[in-house]
Order: C-alpha cells, then structure tokens, then sequence
C-alpha cells in the first residue's frame, strides 16, 4: 500500500514549493516547474547553487498530510550525476536546520529510489524520528557550488 505525493500532473504539483538559502541571505538561484524530461512528465529543480553570503542551497519542498504506518519513502529521480539530499522533517523537531536525512545521487536515467525511514541520519536532534508525525519532505541540493538539476517523476510513501 503506498500514498502519492508526487505523480506529474498539476494537481500533485501544486503542494511544491521552491526554496532557496535567499530566505537567509545566500544568492542561489533556481526555477522550479512542471516539465517533460527524457518522455516523463516531472517536477524540475534548476539553478546555481552559491555559497556566497553564506549560502548553499535549492530544495523542493512540500508539506506533508497526515498519516501513519508508513516504512519509508519511494521516489523517481533524474538528474545529473549529481548528489542532493532528502531530508524529513516531523512536527517533533523545533528548530529549522533539525531533520532526518539521507543523501541520494541523481543518476542521468530514471531510477526508482526507496529509502526505509530506518536508515535515516538524525540531523541535529536527539529526538526520535515517528512516522506519525511526518510534517515535510525536501530534496535539496546543498553545501557545494554546483549547478543543480534534478527531476522527480514520482514519490509516494510505501508500508
């Protein structure tokens, strides 16, 4: 059983937001749009990542709906070859930079990724990390100057 958060139409598309390390200061600058890539219809992050002005990031965002019993995190990427993180963030964690986390390479084909919430990294948190309390999903490219493009063509969760 799994619940769609991504599938390449509008409808799903709409839930996603753009971020980038302006938000603190920093100049990286990205596009995020709807698009066809490689015959798949895809949500498309494209940009520079800076680390100027102590900056260093673009992410995909969205918020999450509730839910529970879920083992993990499915998604289908595109890229680059370059590497980008996921990171999940629950209602538990207080500050911004705290989340759970594992990183992930872009191939230049589609791959299908899945990554159990058991190998997740906390990220400056000594909380615990429950499914229960999923509030957001990021795909960042982060930490290096690097021009990003990633393409996600889906992403639900799975049991």
């Amino acid at each position: 059983m799994t619940e769609l958060l991504f599938d390449g139409t509008d409808a799903t598309a709409r839930h996603w937001e753009l971020v980038s390390d302006r938000v603190m200061g920093g100049i990286s600058n990205g596009r995020l749009k709807l698009d066809t890539i490689a015959g798949r219809a895809a949500l498309h992050l494209t940009g520079t990542v800076s680390l100027e002005n102590d900056g260093g990031f673009l992410q995909m965002a969205r918020d999450l709906p509730p839910g529970t019993g879920w083992n993990g995190i499915a998604l289908t990427v595109r890229g680059t070859g370059e590497c980008y993180d996921i990171r999940l963030r629950t209602r538990d964690l207080s500050r911004p930079w705290q989340s759970f986390r594992t990183e992930f390479t872009a191939t230049d084909d589609w791959q299908e990724l899945r990554i159990a919430f058991a190998d997740l990294t906390p990220h400056r948190t000594d909380v615990a990390f429950r499914p229960e309390a999923l509030s957001r999903v990021g795909l960042v490219g982060v930490g290096r100057a690097f021009e990003a493009d990633l393409a996600l063509a889906e992403m639900r969760f799975y049991r």
